[in-house]
């Protein structure tokens, strides 16, 4: 219920809104207004932004905004998280009352052409699989013929399950949630035998288990499901500094500029392209309406890719989530930057 008047909360909120931001002008709209309007999910989005006890926002897509908000405004605390149901994220955007959509939102050809959003790049390449009970001895998603399986309604996550289950010749019973939470709970009180979801959120909701050693996920990936910062389609230039906010915290992790060097690489780096990313060389921020050192900014509050990965969903979070296609291409991932040049 909290979560059903948060997000109506900021539907009512849209008119109260300035002007530039249904013309276009993003960026002078978040400046007039002093702060970065992001859409996260509820607070139960563990890794990506969660709500923790004291009330302070935390993971990849909480800093992604924080890094963006550093960028746009010179101080990375001018965000105001708007906590948003899956199923009012993209009117919630479309109407204004978000900058960005932060919360976990999958890329995809029917979202871009039919809903006025834009993507500006992908965070996180993830695919969709299946959480079950280590008791039910499924070793894969062919042991579930018949199953009831958990799943977000009205998501690609629903669109994809009736895909594998069709594309297998199998039968199963979908059981719809509107919440990450909710389906959890039905999983675990054993309403469904299985949950299905990206495999970053089913090793998230596996933490938040009662006892997380219990339940396994099954090595079937059925999707492609690429992650990343969702924005109206009516403002190319916001668009080009969200993506290259993106490529900043990404291109910062080859060359190996850091939250703690970045300062010291601004001043000393011989690198041509480090010197032109960071703002020693060149009008590269100019380009963009930005500060000269927008990049410094942005790396000195996030850190770089690795950096916000290891501390959010890798090894040093409870999350334990093996980078995989989110490393590096030099290191047999996907991802990498365009050139600053």
């Amino acid at each position: 219920m909290k979560s059903i008047i948060l997000a109506a909360l900021a539907l009512a909120g849209a008119a109260a809104l300035p002007a530039e931001a249904a013309e276009g002008d993003t960026v002078k709209a978040i400046r007039a207004r002093g702060e970065l309007l992001c859409g996260v999910s509820t607070g139960v989005s563990t890794g990506m932004s969660t709500l923790d006890n004291q009330g302070n926002w935390k993971g990849m897509e909480v800093e992604f905004c924080r890094g963006l908000a550093a960028a746009i405004l010179g101080d990375a605390s001018k965000v105001k998280f708007v906590p948003l149901e899956f199923r009012v994220a993209f009117t919630t955007l479309q109407s204004g009352a978000a900058d960005i959509l932060a919360r976990t939102a999958t890329w995809s050809y029917s979202r871009d052409a039919s809903l006025n959003l834009d993507w500006a790049g992908v965070y996180m390449y993830d695919g969709q699989g299946f959480m079950v009970a280590k008791k039910l001895g499924a070793k894969s998603g062919k042991d579930l013929n018949g199953a009831s399986i958990c799943v977000s309604a009205g998501t690609t996550s629903e669109l994809n399950l009736a895909d594998y289950f069709r594309s297998n010749g199998m039968k199963y019973t979908v059981i719809t949630g509107s919440t990450r939470e909710q389906n959890q709970q039905s999983l675990e009180s054993g309403r469904c035998d299985a949950y299905s979801n990206e495999r970053g959120g089913l090793a998230a909701s596996r933490t938040a288990m009662k006892n997380p050693d219990d339940w396994v996920i099954l090595p079937d990936v059925f999707s492609k499901e690429p992650l990343g910062p969702t924005l109206r389609q009516d403002d190319a230039r916001f668009r080009d500094i969200v993506a290259w906010t993106l490529n900043i915290i990404i291109a910062a992790e080859e060359f190996g500029v850091t939250k703690a060097n970045v300062a010291e690489q601004a001043a000393s780096s011989t690198n041509p392209e480090v010197q032109r990313m960071l703002g020693k060389t060149g009008e590269f921020g100019k380009m963009l309406g930005m500060e000269q050192d927008w990049a410094v900014k942005v790396i000195a509050a996030t850190g770089n890719y690795g950096e916000l990965y290891e501390r959010n969903l890798g090894s040093g979070s409870p999350i334990k989530l093996d980078r995989g296609l989110n490393s590096l291409w030099s290191k047999g991932g996907l991802l990498y930057s365009p050139p600053f040049r």
